[in-house]
């Protein structure tokens, strides 16, 4: 465990996690928005016809696109189509390996770089109206160019992909089937969540952006503004949020009826898995939702490879029942499907509200009172590293429940347990605060707890505060990450609560001090969502 030290100020995090960011994206080989993204060949013995288009988008604007095509394609015959918009920073090719897969079964495949990015004309403008409009561009021209069944149209796409996917979706009615994997609904609860932002995301989307396109001045000033914290902005920035959200045309794309299926990882730094759980729920078309192991598109990563992977095996099997009317059982499993982070297996539930249907609560009786401003030791990990460790060692973040320094931490634990506990859902916080400031930031962990003290990361999630009246109690309710996780027989749980997370920007002045009691009337404590045994 790291000893405790002292949190410096906001803008120095921000700027330093922007920095490492963009080493880290020269590590990876991200090109710089001046270089062409060079020609690639497709991976050989393949049975489609593939060529390289241009695709005039919105107003115009140029989108390199692959189009693959099944290689005995008939003469006046048509086929589905699905439409792939490439993820944040990732060159057309992206999508080589899936594409090759569908057209080889039967698909017209159209996989074109959003616009801004590499060699695709415009500007970055994150999902928004022109975006939205370049996939029915996309669509017009697959349907003039190719032999595409107008009456089976579908989307998908990771990432970036799957929002642009479902925005469609809501705004073209020829869209029939979407797979939207690790994306976004909710753009806000997403990098803004417990009125906190998400450093680490921010700067990743912002620092990638930049590398391999050309942001537009509306996207440069909005990210400025949010990880500058200017609260007089805060409006517009959920503004512009909601605007590049599906939840806000959740009426549309009900209405539209498409088929949709939503994937995402547990751990996903990005776009936790909660709002689109909550996304999910509201969707009254066929539907379906699959959370497994691991960060934000590491679910889906074997498979942009061309290896064996569930989540894309799961998405050819959705659109072969939606756009071409197979009989193959998908439309008949329990919808919503998770991979534990334990077991490695899968479950099935009728519905989201169905996953943890029991609860029990740790409480955090008495009062505690912690100083702000230093790192614990106690952390969320670092954004895509640690939750892919997690989903391929099982090696998730750590810490020394014992050793926290309790000048920094609250912490409450429950009793040791005598059988396994299999946390399922959204675990929820509820507590009274008390701070001697105005504005402040908490951090809540959930930890499995060995009997050496020894705590893994089960989830956490964090909650920021304005406007209140220093020495004043006021309730707090916030929501874990929603996760599946197991507890061994022995275990205990730990709820720990300190004020600073690499992940996260905080908001707490120096010298401040946060204390959380349990009144007779309301008590304090975290409810554990558990799998029905």
């Amino acid at each position: 465990m790291r000893a405790p030290r002292p949190h410096r100020t906001l803008r120095t995090t921000a700027v330093g996690t922007i920095s490492a960011t963009l080493v880290a994206g020269t590590a990876l080989g991200l090109a710089p928005a001046a270089q062409a993204a060079p020609a690639a060949t497709p991976p050989a013995a393949s049975a489609t016809d593939v060529r390289f288009v241009d695709i005039p988008g919105d107003g115009g604007t140029v989108l390199k696109a692959n189009v693959f095509t099944p290689k005995d394609a008939k003469p006046g015959a048509t086929y589905p189509s699905i439409v792939l918009p490439t993820s944040w920073a990732m060159p057309q090719i992206e999508y080589v390996a899936q594409a090759q897969k569908l057209a080889n079964s039967g698909y017209v495949v159209v996989s074109y770089n959003s616009r801004g990015f590499w060699q695709s004309g415009g500007e970055i403008g994150t999902a928004g109206p022109e975006d939205i409009a370049d996939a029915s561009k996309v669509i017009d021209w697959t349907l003039a160019n190719t032999p595409a069944d107008p009456a089976k149209v579908g989307m998908a796409g990771v990432s970036y992909g799957a929002g642009i996917s479902l925005l469609a979706a809501g705004h073209d009615k020829r869209i029939k089937a979407v797979a939207a994997l690790s994306g976004w609904a909710d753009l806000i609860d997403s990098i803004y969540s417990g009125r906190t932002q998400h450093a680490q995301a921010a700067a990743l989307l912002g620092g990638a952006g930049a590398l391999t396109g050309r942001p537009s001045a509306e996207l440069q000033q909005t990210l400025k503004d949010f990880l500058a914290s200017n609260l007089d902005k805060e409006d517009e920035m959920i503004a512009w949020g909601a605007k590049r959200s599906p939840v806000t045309y959740l009426d549309r794309i009900n209405d539209n009826g498409a088929a949709i299926m939503l994937g995402n990882a547990w751990g996903d730094t990005l776009f936790p898995p909660n709002q689109y759980a909550e996304f999910y729920e509201r969707l009254t078309g066929p539907k379906r939702l699959e959370l497994r192991p691991g960060d934000h598109a590491t679910a889906e990563a074997t498979g942009l490879l061309g290896l064996p992977n569930d989540t894309w095996t799961s998405t050819r099997r959705w659109f072969d029942r939606y756009l071409k009317g197979a009989d193959n059982g998908i439309d008949k499993e329990q919808p919503v499907q998770l991979k534990s982070r334990s077991t490695g297996g899968y479950e099935g539930y009728p519905d989201w509200k169905s996953v943890g249907p029991t609860r029990k609560k740790i409480a955090m009786a008495g009062t505690t009172t912690i100083r702000t401003n230093v790192d614990s030791g106690a952390n969320g990990g670092m954004a895509i590293l640690s939750n892919a460790l997690d989903q391929f060692l099982r090696i998730p973040p750590m810490a020394s429940v014992p050793l926290l320094p309790r000048r920094y931490t609250g912490v409450w634990q429950s009793e040791r347990y005598a059988t396994p506990q299999q946390v399922r859902g959204t675990a929820k916080l509820h507590t009274t605060l008390t701070s001697t400031k105005e504005s402040g930031t908490l951090v809540a962990y959930l930890y499995d707890v060995g009997p050496l003290g020894l705590g893994k990361l089960v989830s956490n999630a964090p909650y920021t505060f304005h406007g209140k009246t220093p020495g004043e109690p006021f309730a707090v309710d916030l929501e874990l990450f929603s996760t599946a996780y197991d507890v061994p027989a022995g275990h205990k749980l730990a709820l720990v609560v300190d004020t600073v997370d690499p992940l996260y920007i905080e908001h707490n002045p120096s010298g401040a001090q946060l204390t959380f009691s349990s009144p007779q009337a309301d008590p304090s404590y975290v409810s554990i969502p558990l799998r029905e045994q």
